[in-house]
């Protein structure tokens, strides 16, 4: 049968049907723009991967079904899990990826793959009109990187309680909404939810852009540079993180959950 073969991996995760999943293709060569966002809108996934061969490695991007975002940590580990398992790439070597974030490495740690990508540290700002509103919650901080909104909250139960207005969220001039609190399980450091209906996904159930922002703010708050952070999403998902300087290692697990081709040109 012709056509592109895809991947789907759950990232964050041990088992199938958690975590967050991503749809991966890797591909001979560039592909064409209109038919990379008409496969990841017809995929409806968080993130589709498409990556192909450059130079020393590999030119990745990262595609929602409504935009291109500048970072993703989930399908960054999706796509090097399929390397390794299917091929590209034999065991244990290093995968590179040139990405719109710069050079980014993905690498085998007995079970676990660990991935070096760059901090993104935030700052206080004052809490956006409507913010609370849209949250449904009372605030205890609000932060901004060059990405998100990063917004603390009193409990990890305020936190697993919330139920925003995506609508008004959306309306908010950012990539989305971190919420975190601290943790109520000691097997975790903090809790993570995240909202980006503005990008085109109202929850994301495990993103490890985002802990290049927690990373830095917990390891202040809690004076620990190896921490692991609980995103408690529906499906949920665990990403360690291990602070570096300017750099973050994020540490997770992928499982495989289906493959197929691709049969429709766009």
């Amino acid at each position: 049968m012709n056509g592109q073969a895809i991947t789907v991996v759950d990232a964050f995760t041990d088992r199938p049907f958690a975590g967050n999943p991503a749809a991966v293709c890797v591909l001979p060569g560039p592909a064409d723009e209109s038919w990379m966002r008409a496969v990841a809108a017809e995929m409806n996934l968080s993130e589709t991967a498409f990556l192909h061969p450059e130079a020393d490695g590999y030119r990745l991007r990262w595609l929602t079904p409504a935009v291109e975002v500048d970072l993703c940590g989930h399908a960054t580990l999706a796509s090097a899990h399929v390397l390794w398992e299917e091929g590209h790439l034999r065991p244990g070597r290093p995968a590179t990826f040139h990405t719109r974030s710069g050079r980014l490495t993905a690498t085998q740690r007995a079970a676990s793959i660990e991935l070096d990508f760059p901090v993104k540290p935030s700052e206080t700002i004052a809490t956006p009109d409507g913010l609370a509103d849209a949250l449904g919650c009372s605030i205890v901080e609000v932060r901004r990187n060059a990405f998100d909104l990063l917004v603390v909250v009193g409990s990890a139960s305020v936190l697993k309680g919330l139920q925003p207005d995506f609508r008004k969220l959306a309306a908010l001039p950012v990539r989305g909404v971190i919420v975190t609190a601290p943790s109520d399980d000691p097997a975790h450091d903090f809790v993570s939810r995240f909202f980006a209906p503005g990008s085109g996904v109202d929850e994301d159930p495990v993103t490890g852009s985002a802990h290049c922002a927690l990373a830095p703010y917990w390891a202040g708050i809690l004076g620990k540079t190896a921490m692991v952070g609980h995103q408690v999403s529906k499906r949920g998902g665990l990403v360690g993180v291990r602070l570096e300087g300017e750099r973050v290692t994020l540490i997770g697990r992928a499982v495989t959950v289906w493959r197929g081709r691709l049969v429709a040109s766009a």
